[in-house]
């Protein structure tokens, strides 16, 4: 894609050349980085070990005065020629190990922006400043600030001092490669926060640093969870760090609000962080150009003590004019809301005939086994008795090759659910279910945290039949199906269970127009393009009242 088609650079045409010569610059690594060391990376300290090996490695490789002059022309007019190159000679899976993702010019500006509001602070901090598109703005903004990157990976921190030694800030720049949880030099003046903290997800963070994490959320009177990713990691550091005075705006996937690990970012941002603002940013804008995810930028003033935080929702990036709107949700609620994207939607009244499904039905996600291989039967369970054999939607796509109506249950897998009491089974059925346990003890079944948290280990509490199921997580809309097969459901659906009993032809009504107008907008998108709907969040789904559906009449 050339510069000037890329919608997060948005070149003038006048500057169109500029890139074209770019584009020829970096056929590898070694010529990045001699072009860093060229730029006068070596201006920014201190310069560790790593990056003075890469500069070694790379001196044979020479650019021309010409190539330097554009570079340094593009960095001057504010593009990021280096990052750029960086992104392209490294894939999305490559950087995905570091959390490395660089965030698009409009949103920086935004950012910065808001600070700019907020005060003027005497020291910068980005914990993790890739090619430092953060600091370069908030360079121009605030030209007293002292600006400090902390970034992990060698090859960025060289592009980081390149760029602002280029734009004059080497003199007031400081560099350091490590890692940000090891950071910590407090001062009286007041610092901004802000950045991108990297998106790694927990399967990939070491058992010192989750332990790291839980003993640092207890100082600060919190709990925290050994699923959260890196970026969570980066926002109790910064809690740990900061000072009264202090403030911060960062970006991040918007996972958070909703899932449970994230409650210790919940919890922060209506302690000690102070929250100001949440900003959910659609996938379809690209905050993240590497992944279609939902984005939030969290705007925070450190121990403020706000009595409401802003919660908005934009759909592009042309729509981040500012970060003190939307909707102003009060501390109170938020303590008690264990999910909260839904603060960001606007609370519009449904249309005259429409409610929200919530009033008609209760959704409720299917049930976890802790064990899959172990509780949905097959060769290992040979001989249970049909009395702890329940067949169950176990797979998405079992519902969405339904078509709208689940009829066949013999097309299904069943799901072995004991009862807690055993003694409710006659003298074959418990033989038979003594032989199954047995097998699943050896298979370490017993041991699982889901299992070892239930009344009876061997009990997985399968709910009743919903009279409808969806699925809920997909690169797709949900989809609704009419449960005739009366099968059960597990944690890969959700099931609608009516408030109040419903006819055939209203639940038929339902389903068709669930199916038919219910988008991937209304739930939330993380990184890879999975968009998921929380059972609060589909019962805000509006739909059409119950005498519209009994009617089967309606748009």
């Amino acid at each position: 894609m050339s510069l000037a088609t890329n919608p997060l650079l948005q070149l003038t045409g006048k500057q169109d050349h500029l890139w074209n010569e770019f584009e020829a610059i970096f056929p590898t690594e070694m010529e990045l980085v001699s072009a860093a060391v060229a730029l006068g990376a070596d201006a920014v300290k201190p310069w560790s070990a790593p990056e003075i090996e890469l500069a070694r490695a790379a001196r044979m490789t020479l650019l021309t005065k010409a190539k330097l002059s554009t570079l340094r022309n593009l960095i001057r007019a504010g593009y990021d020629p280096l990052g750029e190159a960086f992104c392209t000679l490294r894939s999305p899976a490559e950087r995905r190990e570091n959390g490395a993702t660089y965030t698009p010019g409009p949103i920086v500006r935004s950012m910065v922006e808001w600070a700019a509001d907020r005060g003027t602070p005497k020291r910068i901090i980005d914990p993790g400043t890739g090619s430092a598109r953060f600091l370069l703005q908030a360079g121009e903004t605030f030209p007293q600030a002292s600006l400090i990157g902390v970034e992990i990976d060698p090859l960025a921190a060289l592009i980081a001092r390149a760029n602002l030694a280029v734009a004059g800030f080497a003199q007031r720049s400081r560099i350091i490669l490590g890692d940000y949880r090891r950071f910590n030099e407090p001062v009286a003046d007041p610092t901004l926060y802000i950045g991108n903290p990297p998106y790694v997800r927990h399967h990939q963070i070491t058992p010192q640093w989750k332990e790291w994490l839980s003993a640092e959320a207890e100082k600060l009177g919190h709990k925290a969870s050994q699923l959260a990713g890196l970026h969570v990691h980066f926002l109790l550091a910064t809690a740990r760090n900061a000072r009264p005075g202090d403030f911060g705006a960062f970006i991040t996937a918007a996972e958070w609000l909703d899932v449970n690990y994230g409650s210790l970012v919940r919890s922060l941002i209506v302690g000690k962080l102070g929250g100001h603002s949440v900003t959910v940013i659609e996938p379809t804008a690209q905050p993240f150009p590497d992944a279609a995810s939902t984005a939030a930028i969290t705007t925070f003033e450190i121990a403020s003590k706000p009595t409401s935080v802003f919660f908005r929702r934009v759909e592009t990036l042309r729509d981040l004019d500012g970060f003190n709107k939307g909707r102003k949700v009060h501390l109170e609620q938020l303590m008690t809301e264990a999910r909260w994207s839904h603060l960001s939607r606007s609370a519009n009244k449904p249309p005259e005939g429409y409610v929200e499904l919530g009033e008609l039905c209760r959704v409720h996600r299917g049930q976890v086994t802790g064990a899959n291989d172990v509780w949905i039967a097959g060769p290992h369970s040979y001989g249970l008795p049909d009395s702890v054999l329940y067949p169950t939607v176990t797979r998405a796509k079992e519902l969405i090759a339904a078509d709208g109506i689940l009829r066949d249950a013999a097309k299904l897998r069943c799901v072995i659910d004991i009862p807690v009491e055993l003694d409710e089974l006659d003298l074959s059925e418990r033989r038979a279910v003594d032989r199954f346990l047995k097998i699943a003890r050896e298979k370490r079944a017993n041991e699982g945290y889901v299992a070892s948290h239930r009344k009876a280990w061997w009990s997985v509490g399968l709910r009743s039949p919903a009279p409808i199921i969806s699925t809920y997580m997909a690169r797709r809309a949900p989809a609704f199906v009419l449960n005739e097969a009366d099968a059960r459901h597990i944690n890969i659906a959700h099931g609608l269970y009516p408030r109040d009993p419903m006819t055939e032809t209203a639940r038929t009504s339902l389903v068709r127009f669930l199916q038919t107008n219910i988008s991937q907008r209304s739930g939330r998108t993380y990184a890879g393009g999975l968009t998921k709907f929380e059972p609060r969040e589909m019962e805000r789904l509006i739909v059409p009242s119950p005498a519209m559906l009994a009617a089967g009449v309606f748009q």
